[in-house]
């Protein structure tokens, strides 16, 4: 009998943001919860069981390595390591961390974004549950959108 491990990375993301939750959705059809799992940041017991904070989840987006919790990546710094992460994303992080000025561009960009996300996409009238939740420890044991 094999042993189901949980996925290697869970991201906290902002489950009643437009944005947020296209991306979680674009990253859920590439990935299909093999390196990743998600869980919104509405979610008050996954954020504790992180040892997550308010001041945190104003910072954006968590990227967690699962196997070490204390590996973790916030903001701009977690999107760049989903993107490095993702096939072939190594690449196209490591041109853009390279380029003279663009990761100080595209972290300015980020915090702008993040404080005004609902503004320029809106807010969602419930929150976003993924079909690869924390704890999903295999794909045939997701259900889709249940909290």
């Amino acid at each position: 009998m094999s042993t189901i491990l949980p996925q290697p990375y869970s991201i906290i993301y902002d489950g009643n943001c437009n944005l947020c939750v296209s991306l979680v959705r674009v990253l859920e059809e590439l990935d299909k919860g093999k390196l990743f799992s998600y869980k919104p940041m509405q979610d008050l017991e996954v954020l504790q069981d992180f040892n997550i904070t308010a001041q945190d989840c104003e910072m954006g987006m968590l990227l967690i390595d699962s196997r070490n919790p204390e590996n973790r990546w916030q903001g701009s710094d977690a999107a760049e390591e989903i993107g490095r992460l993702l096939p072939l994303g190594s690449i196209f992080i490591s041109t853009y961390r390279a380029l003279p000025g663009v990761k100080w561009i595209g972290d300015r960009a980020y915090d702008q974004i993040r404080d005004n996300r609902y503004v320029l996409f809106g807010r969602r009238s419930s929150t976003y549950h993924s079909t690869y939740p924390i704890g999903c420890a295999s794909l045939g044991s997701c259900d889709s959108n249940i909290p």
